[in-house]
């Protein structure tokens, strides 16, 4: 299995949950689709866009049941990223846990799958 990850405030979170589908953030919808990281890019990620914010989830997410919809493309540095085109259904999503914010507002990250 191969799983992407997405961090998410708490309570955007929430609403997905009670809709059973995610369909972005702002920024998201912005840019037409949804951002992921690998577990690899996650700490870049954190530390570029979310830095001293408390109240994050980090979702993983297996990309099987993403299909077609999945595209890895060129943006940081020319790193591919994950870039989902259209909403995530709840069902691929492996594990939601709680990103807490370490010294100098920093997040500690778990142990990632790749």
């Amino acid at each position: 299995m191969t799983v992407i990850y997405k961090i998410v405030p708490a309570a955007l979170w929430r609403d997905a949950e009670s809709n059973g589908v995610f369909n972005g953030s702002e920024h998201d919808s912005r840019d037409g689709f949804i951002h992921f990281s690998s577990a690899a890019q996650v700490a870049e990620t954190a530390a570029k866009h979310f830095t001293g914010q408390s109240e994050l989830l980090l979702v993983h997410v297996d990309t099987a049941p993403l299909g077609d919809r999945l595209k890895w493309e060129p943006s940081r540095g020319g790193a591919l990223f994950p870039h989902l085109y259209g909403p995530l259904d709840l069902a691929a999503v492996v594990k939601c846990e709680p990103l807490p914010l370490g010294p100098a507002g920093h997040h500690v990250l778990p142990v990632l799958e790749t």
